[in-house]
């Protein structure tokens, strides 16, 4: 049987400076604070930056394949996908292979940011 412990140590515990995953948020917050005034001049969001980065990569990709890349659901990252079209970065289209497929490729403007981000790094 596990001794009982006191009420002091289990607000230790609990306390939100003790848990891993609010210094990640916090941690993760703060880079995206500090990607900010270098993303401002490229017009980019720290969301957008990051698909950029994939479809630097390899243009052409699928919604399915650029959300798994980062970790996300393609209904969370459809609003971000949907402003960089209005913002002429990038183009949405149904793939001739397969309907159900969205197709992300980057438009000439969202192709001539690459060299200017290499000053973000």
């Amino acid at each position: 049987m596990s001794a009982a412990r006191n009420p002091d140590e289990l607000d230790d515990l609990l306390a939100l400076d003790n848990q891993l995953c609010f210094a990640l948020y916090a941690a993760s917050r703060a880079l995206m604070r500090t990607y900010r005034p270098l993303l401002e001049p490229l017009g980019l969001t720290y969301p957008q930056y990051l698909v950029l980065l994939i479809l630097w990569e390899q243009d052409g990709l699928g919604l399915k394949d650029i959300a798994a890349r980062l970790g996300q659901k393609p209904g969370a990252l459809t609003p971000v996908i949907k402003r960089m079209e209005v913002e002429g970065l990038i183009s949405r289209s149904r793939s001739s292979a397969d309907e159900r497929l969205l197709e992300i490729r980057l438009s000439e403007h969202g192709r001539s940011l690459r060299e200017k981000a290499l000053q973000v790094n």
